[in-house]
């Protein structure tokens, strides 16, 4: 590379001072000959008009001291021939060239030759006109002697740059080839143990190298520290892991059977309750009727959340069971199911086509039975409610979503939105146990999948979840709110 460099550069140099000479070359020769016959004509001004062609060729003799001239021609006014000199007495000469108006003076270059053709006054009038011709040798020559010297230089520099790359390769490009080839070793077989060879000089090279061994040094020395700190820690994980199986499980326990346990005394509470309101309503008064509303609704409400518990509690015991679900048969029935509860409303239904996928059905249609019920509930104070499920791509991955155009929620406190027991309105504003949506969350999850809210006060509120296991673009959805197409 060092020696086509420096040779195409010395080429172009050499090129272009040779085109300059030539240039110049040919320059000074036409200017040479311009003066050569204005000498001559300026001398033979008297013989042309006294006619003394004799004297006229005197002067033109005086050419012989100029080696390259092969010819000079003196013309009257009228274009015949007055006076000569041929170098070649037996050399035909050629016509001159003819001068243009308004130039004194005119040359070509032509076979080898120049020749010029200039004219003379005498007093402001055309008395003769010179032609001359004269040989190149002189620039075929030069040539010779620049081509000579262009090569003589081309050589020795290529001889210098091939020292100098010889030189470079020893002691810079051999280190660094070495040195590549051992990262690469390192790269691919991902042995830490390798070192690069030192070059045995103290240079900048030697000090790369000597960082990259002790790099490499600290690499497998973490490495080892990892290697020791990972089994210890898989040993932590499973040990925990294990812990965290017990106690899930101890928890899942306990709470299926403290609320099944109180199922019985609450049924017994509703059933006198009820008795007590049927058969002594009309004989109590005001204030103990209130009471004994107060307590059946009281009933209702913890009878919903064992129930909900119940749910919860199932999710984490009952193993998944995929099979290939229509999602859209699922969500019909959901809102058939749901028909009670938004009987005698205006809802404007907007249901997108959602594709098939591998799900436990049960537990997915009371994931869409949670968001659709909420979306029925905030969005009641609505004159024509709003609800849309549908589903979008987004890097890979199908998003499911169910809106509303109801009461909404503020995201400041979108983290407590699915904790069990956690709600983000009043009771007297809507009823709800809050534990539908830890539910869904918990179901999601167990897909292996991922559920996240978008909302505004009154302004509705949007549920986004996966089922499948592709998320790659998952965190930066929800940092955006929602996917795009949404």
């Amino acid at each position: 590379m060092s020696m086509l460099v420096s040779g195409t550069a010395l080429l172009l140099a050499g090129m272009g001072l040779f085109a300059y000479d030539l240039y110049s070359f040919r320059v000074g020769t036409v200017r040479d000959l311009g003066i050569k016959a204005q000498i001559i004509g300026s001398n033979s001004i008297s013989a042309v008009l006294f006619d003394d062609s004799r004297s006229a060729e005197t002067t033109l003799s005086a050419l012989q001291s100029a080696p390259h001239v092969m010819s000079a021609e003196i013309y009257t006014p009228d274009g015949v021939a007055f006076a000569g000199y041929r170098r070649d007495r037996g050399q035909s000469l050629p016509p001159p060239p003819a001068i243009p108006t308004g130039q004194a003076e005119v040359y070509r270059f032509q076979n080898g030759e120049v020749g010029l053709v200039r004219s003379i006054t005498f007093q402001g009038k055309p008395v003769a006109t010179v032609y001359m011709r004269s040989d190149l040798g002189a620039m075929h020559a030069r040539e010779r002697d620049f081509a000579l010297i262009v090569a003589t230089v081309f050589l020795m520099s290529l001889l210098a740059a091939m020292w100098m790359s010889s030189s470079t390769r020893r002691s810079i490009a051999e280190p660094i080839v070495r040195l590549a080839e051992t990262a690469q070793i390192v790269l691919r077989e991902k042995n830490y143990s390798i070192r690069a060879p030192m070059n045995g000089e103290r240079n900048e090279l030697a000090v790369l190298i000597s960082s990259f061994n002790e790099m490499l040094a600290q690499i497998q020395e973490r490495d080892a520290a990892l290697e020791k700190s990972r089994d210890h820690l898989e040993q932590q994980v499973q040990e925990r892991t294990a812990q965290l199986n017990v106690a899930n499980a101890d928890l899942e326990a306990f709470s299926y059977s403290v609320s099944h346990d109180l199922r019985a005394p609450l049924r017994h509470i509703a059933g006198f309750s009820q008795i007590l309101s049927e058969d002594y309503g009309p004989k109590m008064d005001p204030e103990a009727q209130r009471h004994l509303d107060r307590i059946l609704s009281g009933v209702k409400n913890m009878s919903r959340l064992i129930e909900d518990l119940l749910k919860m509690a199932q999710i984490g015991r009952k193993e998944l069971v995929r099979v290939t679900t229509d999602l859209n048969l699922l969500l019909k029935d959901v809102i058939a199911d749901l028909r009670p509860e938004f009987e005698g409303r205006q809802i404007d239904w907007r249901i997108g086509g959602l594709s098939p996928v591998e799900c436990d059905a049960g537990l997915v249609k009371q994931v869409f039975a949670n968001l659709i019920s909420n979306a029925i509930k905030y969005s009641r104070r609505r004159e024509v409610a709003v609800i849309e499920a549908g589903q979008v791509e987004e890097d890979g991955a199908s998003v499911i979503f169910v809106r509303d155009n109801g009461a909404g929620f503020d995201e400041r406190y979108a983290d407590k939105l699915f904790g069990v027991f956690q709600r983000l309105h009043r009771a007297e504003d809507f009823e709800g146990t809050g534990v539908g949506l830890s539910t869904v969350q918990r179901i999601i999850r167990k897909h292996g999948g991922e559920i996240w809210a978008k909302s505004e006060v009154n302004k509705g509120a949007t549920f986004f979840f996966v089922l499948a296991e592709k998320r790659q673009g998952l965190t930066r959805a929800k940092a955006a709110g929602a996917p795009a197409g949404a």
